[in-house]
């Protein structure tokens, strides 16, 4: 394998991301390609099928393990297909949900080499959206007041998603985000525990200590928790850094994804330094 680069493919967050994972004007998974390159580190990232094929979903069947897990597989056997790509040495990297659903890429492809979780959930979307809304509309000024607001609408929302009898409905019921039952249904049906539990890799765990989306009590001690005891699992926290892993400072907000700014050149080292290390 001499002159072969290791490679770590890019699974982004809930939404229709493309392959910088783009919010506002920042685009993590671009900053992430670019330093890592700058450390002898290939990157693969894509545009979501919902921000590109969203047509090509069928919201009666379409489920979040679908969203995540296919075109994450398809990414790795392309990247051991190259002739300048390590084979041994392939990592999976998600970020917020996409890491959620990383430990089951890693269990249905065991030959990958780690995995790496970026401010990756445990708790419920459910549950989130509600902590979320709740801690945005204490907050001063506009958006507080549009949080406040905005509250109602997500305790309908949640309602729907959480519902108990998902599994009783149309499979042609709409639901939220053009989704149908089946997609809300396989979110509770999918246990990330069990599937970190069950993958031998490595894992590295990265959370920002200015995450409000994602944070250290709500997600983060949930996988410690997990994964107590495991001496090949390393964890980093970046007090400064948001759910992007870009630094600020003073109380987290929404605001923060509308100022220009790049992922922390921390986060990046520690991603190569373990990659190296493998």
């Amino acid at each position: 394998m001499s002159g072969r680069v290791p490679a770590i493919v890019l699974v982004a967050g809930s939404g229709p991301n493309d392959q910088d994972e783009t919010v506002g004007p920042d685009k993590p998974f671009l900053d992430l390609a670019n330093g890592l390159a700058a450390h002898g580190i290939a990157t693969l990232r894509y545009d979501k099928r919902t921000h590109d094929y969203p047509s090509s979903i069928d919201p009666r069947t379409y489920t979040a393990v679908a969203e995540y897990v296919p075109d994450a597989l398809a990414a790795i056997r392309l990247l051991r297909a190259r002739q300048e790509i390590d084979p041994s040495r392939i990592f999976a990297l998600g970020h917020s949900q996409g890491g959620t659903f990383a430990p089951l890429i890693a269990q249905r492809d065991p030959g990958l080499a780690g995995v790496i979780l970026l401010a990756a959930s445990t708790e419920s979307v459910g549950a989130a959206l509600l902590r979320q809304t709740r801690y945005e509309s204490t907050l001063p000024g506009s958006v507080g007041a549009e949080a406040r607001a905005r509250l109602p609408q997500i305790r309908m929302l949640v309602a729907q998603i959480e519902n108990p009898d998902l599994a009783r409905l149309s499979p042609t019921a709409p639901m939220p985000f053009g989704t149908g039952p089946a997609y809300w249904l396989s979110l509770q049906r999918y246990d990330e525990i069990r599937a970190v539990r069950a993958i031998q890799q490595p894992i590295l765990i990265l959370q920002g200590g200015r995450d409000y989306q994602v944070t250290i009590s709500d997600d983060l001690n949930v996988w410690r928790r997990a994964l107590a005891g495991r001496a090949d699992v390393t964890v980093h926290i970046y007090p400064r850094d948001d759910h992007l892993f870009i630094e600020g400072s003073g109380p987290p907000s929404p605001l923060d994804f509308t100022r220009p700014g790049h992922v922390d050149p921390r986060v990046i080292a520690d991603i190569a330094a373990w990659v190296e290390s493998r």
